[in-house]
C-alpha cells in the first residue's frame, strides 16, 4: 500500500486553502488541513493525546434540507463537522468533532468494532512469528519465521462467546517470494488467532504438513517472458482525446455534457458521488442525491478449518477508502485522464495522501449512441447512409486493493440519461496448498472438493463476491414513490389472435419497507422504480428512474442460522427499499467487524416504515460465484458486473437525440465509391472495352 504523507506547508498549504475555501460544498470530504484540526482539537479538549490511535475521520453530513437550502436558495455554508472513532486503552470511544466551532462533543463508547487499523494489522503479522507454538509449526514445514510473510485476516463471527463483539483475527502465511506473487506458495494447514484488544496469540491451530508449491508464477512481464514466449509487439489502438476534455471540474464539482455531480473519498466505502443532476435541455433537475458502495462480502465455500472462517466483509471490516491504489496512466485510465489525490487520516490522525487515486475520463466506446439504416430511402440513383450517433460515456473510476483482491469502481454517465455503477473484480486468486499436482494425482478429487487445482500443489477455493450499493434517489424532488414493475402473462388466444400467452406490465405500489423487498430472476421478470408522483413529465406521465437487475446471483444460503449470512442477509434479496435516514449508511450496519447481525439492512426494515410519497432509498445488491480455473491464475482477467440506471418518462424524448453528427470521411467515401461504382456500371459495354484497350 503506498501512503505519502501531506506535507502542508508555505505555499503549498497556503494554495490548498484557498482553492477549497474557493469551490467549497457541503458534502466535500475532509481536507487535509481539517484533519490536522480533528486531531488537534482532540488533544485540545483532552479526549486523545499523542499516541492515540484513530480508525475513522469521516464527515457528518449536513441534513438534506441545509444542503437543498444552500445549493438553491443561497442558504448559509452549514457546519462543518466530522464523525471521530479513537481508541483509548483497549476500547474504542466515538465523539463528534464541530470543525465550524471548534468543539467536541461527550464521546460514548462505540457499540461495536470499528475497522481494522493499520497498526493493529502489522502486530498481528508480528505477534504469529513470535510465539512458540507457531514457530515451531514453521520448523515442521523447514520454515523459519524471516521466510515467511504473514497476512492477517479478519476472523468472522460465528456466534460462539469467543467470537461475539470481539476484535480478531486469523493469520496464515505464504514463504516469501523473489517476485511479486505473495500467494503463491502457502503455508498450508496452519494458522494463529490474534485477540487485537489484548494484543496476544490466543491459539495456534496445525492441521498437518502440506506440500508448499515450488513454482512463484511470477506475473511481471519479465517474469512471464522468462516462462513462455510473448506475443509479437503490435500496433496498439490508443484512446485519445485532442483539443482537451468537456468536462469542468470546480473543486470536487464535476459538470460534463448534461451531467453534474460532486464527488469525494470516505475511509470506509470509497467513492462517494452526491448532488447528481441532470440537465432536460431547459434546466437542471435532481436525479441522485446520493451513492456510494454500502458494503462487500466475500464468503468462501470451504468447510476446513483453515478455511472457514474467510467470510469477509471488506468494506466494513477493512475499507475501501483506505486501501485505495494509485492508478497508472495507460492502464488503469487512459493516458488523457484528469487524476485526483485521495486525503484521509491514518491511524494517527494525521492526513495522508494516496497519490493517483481517482481518474476521471471521457471516451467513446466505439459503440454507436443510436442508428438506423433506412431501406426505404435508397434508390437507383441514390444512398443514404446510416442515421446514428457514437456513443461517449463520462467515467470516474478508483481502484481498491483488498488483500489478494483488486477491485475497481466505476461510476458512468452516458448522453442518454443513463447511470451504470460497475464493479470490475482483478488481482490474484486465494490460494490453498494441496498434495495434488494435476488430475492424475491420488488426493486429486479430495483437494478440489470445494475448489479448483489451478497450478501443481495450489487449489483456488470456490467463492462469492457480492457488492451492496446504496443509492439515494430523489427523482425531480425529495418525496417519490417506488414501485415493482411486473411483466405479468395473460391469455392472448383469441379468434382474431391464434398466439397463446403473452405478457402485459403490471406496476405494483411499494407502500412500506417489507414490501420492497425484491428478488430478481429471469423466470419471474420485475424491475425496481423509483417514481415522482408530485411532478408530471412527458405526456403527463410521473418522471422515474428504473433500476434493471443485470449482474444478481443468490446461494444456498441459511440467512437464520448461519451467523456469517445473518450479518449480510441483505444477499437475500436484490433491492430493498428504506425510507431516508441518514444513520443508515451501510447495509452490514455501522460496525462490521465482529457483528452479531442486529444492526443491519435486513434487521432496519422490520420497523415496516410508510413508504408512500416519502424520501426512499433503495439498496442494489450485484455479485457472481467465482468457480477457479487454470486460466485465473497467475493473475485474473478482470471481472465486470453492473447496476444499471435508466430515466423512465423523465425526459421528452431521447436525449441523445441532440447530439451532433460527426464529421466521417467513411460516410463521404462511401458514397462517393458507391457513386463512382454505379457510373462505371451505367457505362455502355463498348465504352468499358475501349477504356481497357487503351
Amino acid at each position: 500500500m503506498m501512503f505519502k504523507k501531506v506535507l502542508l506547508a508555505g505555499l503549498m498549504s497556503a494554495s490548498l486553502t484557498a482553492a477549497y475555501a474557493g469551490n467549497a460544498h457541503p458534502q466535500d470530504g475532509l481536507s487535509a488541513d481539517e484533519i490536522k484540526q480533528i486531531r488537534s482539537l482532540m488533544i485540545e479538549k483532552k479526549l486523545a493525546d499523542d499516541k492515540t490511535l484513530y480508525p475513522l475521520f469521516e464527515v457528518v453530513e449536513p441534513a438534506k434540507d441545509a444542503v437543498y437550502a444552500w445549493r438553491d436558495n443561497n442558504g448559509p455554508m452549514p457546519d462543518r463537522k466530522a464523525l471521530v472513532q479513537f481508541r483509548k486503552g483497549n476500547k474504542f470511544y466515538k465523539t463528534v468533532v464541530n470543525l465550524s466551532k471548534k468543539t467536541v462533543a461527550e464521546a460514548e463508547q462505540t457499540k461495536g468494532q470499528p475497522m481494522i487499523l493499520l497498526d493493529e494489522f502489522f502486530a498481528a503479522a508480528s505477534s504469529v512469528l513470535e510465539h512458540k507454538d507457531f514457530i515451531a509449526g514453521l520448523a515442521k514445514r523447514g520454515l523459519k519465521p524471516e521466510q515467511v510473510n504473514c497476512i492477517p485476516l479478519t476472523a468472522g463471527n460465528f456466534g460462539t462467546p469467543a467470537d461475539n463483539n470481539k476484535r480478531l483475527m486469523k493469520v496464515p502465511c505464504f514463504v516469501i517470494p523473489e517476485g511479486p506473487n505473495f500467494y503463491s506458495k502457502p503455508v498450508e494447514g496452519l494458522y494463529g488467532t490474534v485477540d487485537l484488544e489484548k494484543r496476544e496469540v490466543i491459539e495456534v491451530v496445525d492441521t498437518g504438513v502440506v506440500p508448499i508449491p515450488e513454482d512463484e508464477w511470477d506475473y511481471t512481464e519479465e517474469g512471464v517472458a522468462k516462462r513462455t514466449d510473448l506475443r509479437p509487439k503490435w500496433n496498439p489502438s490508443k484512446l485519445e482525446q485532442k483539443g482537451g476534455p468537456n468536462f469542468k471540474v470546480e473543486g470536487n464539482k464535476v459538470t460534463w455534457d448534461m451531467w453534474k455531480f460532486h464527488f469525494r473519498i470516505d475511509k470506509r466505502p470509497g467513492l462517494v458521488l452526491s448532488d447528481v443532476q441532470v440537465n432536460d435541455g431547459k434546466k437542471w433537475r435532481n436525479y441522485i442525491y446520493q451513492m456510494h458502495l454500502s458494503e462487500v462480502f466475500v464468503p468462501y465455500m470451504d468447510p476446513a478449518k483453515t478455511w472457514n472462517y474467510r467470510t469477509y466483509m471488506d468494506s466494513g471490516e477493512y475499507g475501501f477508502g483506505v486501501f485505495l491504489s494509485p492508478l497508472r496512466r495507460g492502464v488503469d485510465c487512459p493516458k488523457y485522464a484528469k487524476f485526483f489525490p485521495a486525503v484521509m487520516n491514518d491511524d494517527m490522525g494525521n492526513p495522508v495522501e494516496i497519490p493517483d487515486a481517482i481518474c476521471l475520463f471521457e471516451r467513446d466506446t466505439g459503440n454507436p449512441s443510436w442508428r438506423h439504416f433506412e431501406v426505404f430511402q435508397q434508390g437507383p440513383d441514390k444512398f443514404v447512409p446510416t442515421e446514428g450517433r457514437p456513443e461517449t460515456e463520462l467515467v470516474l473510476r478508483s481502484a481498491s486493493e483488498v488483500g489478494n483482491y483488486d477491485y475497481l469502481i466505476d461510476y458512468r454517465f452516458k448522453q442518454n440519461g443513463d447511470v451504470s455503477i460497475k464493479v470490475g473484480a482483478s488481482g490474484l486468486d486465494a490460494t490453498k496448498g494441496v498434495a495434488s499436482k494435476d488430475a492424475d494425482s491420488e488426493t486429486f478429487d479430495e483437494d478440489t472438493r470445494y475448489g479448483s487445482l489451478i497450478a501443481p500443489n495450489l487449489v483456488a477455493a470456490n467463492h462469492d463476491h457480492y457488492f451492496n450499493f446504496r443509492v439515494d434517489l430523489d427523482v425531480d424532488g425529495r418525496n417519490n414513490v417506488a414501485m415493482k414493475t411486473k411483466l405479468v402473462p395473460f391469455n392472448a388466444n383469441s379468434k382474431d389472435n391464434p398466439r397463446g400467452p403473452m405478457w402485459r406490465v403490471k406496476n405494483v405500489m411499494i407502500d412500506n419497507e417489507l414490501a420492497g423487498r425484491m428478488q430478481f430472476t429471469s423466470f419471474k421478470p420485475q424491475y425496481f422504480m423509483m417514481v415522482n408522483p408530485n411532478k408530471h413529465g412527458p405526456l403527463k406521465l410521473h418522471p422515474g428512474v428504473m433500476m434493471h437487475h443485470t449482474n444478481v446471483s443468490y446461494g444456498p444460503y441459511d440467512f437464520v442460522k448461519d451467523m456469517a449470512m445473518r450479518r449480510n442477509a441483505y444477499l437475500e434479496y436484490t433491492v430493498w427499499t428504506t425510507q431516508y435516514d441518514p444513520k443508515h449508511r451501510y447495509a452490514g450496519g455501522e460496525y462490521a467487524l465482529g457483528s452479531d447481525g442486529s444492526d443491519t439492512l435486513a434487521e432496519w426494515v422490520k420497523a415496516d416504515k410508510d413508504l408512500r410519497n416519502k424520501d426512499i432509498v433503495a439498496w442494489f445488491s450485484t455479485g457472481f460465484h467465482h468457480i477457479p480455473r487454470t486460466e485465473d491464475w497467475p493473475v485474473m482477467s478482470t471481472e465486470w458486473i453492473t447496476v444499471h440506471l435508466q430515466p423512465m418518462n423523465f425526459f421528452q424524448h431521447n436525449p441523445a437525440l441532440t447530439l451532433r453528427t460527426p464529421e466521417s470521411e467513411s460516410i463521404k467515401d462511401t458514397i462517393a465509391k458507391g457513386m463512382e461504382k454505379k457510373a462505371q456500371e451505367d457505362k455502355p459495354a463498348e465504352a468499358k472495352t475501349e477504356k481497357k484497350g487503351d
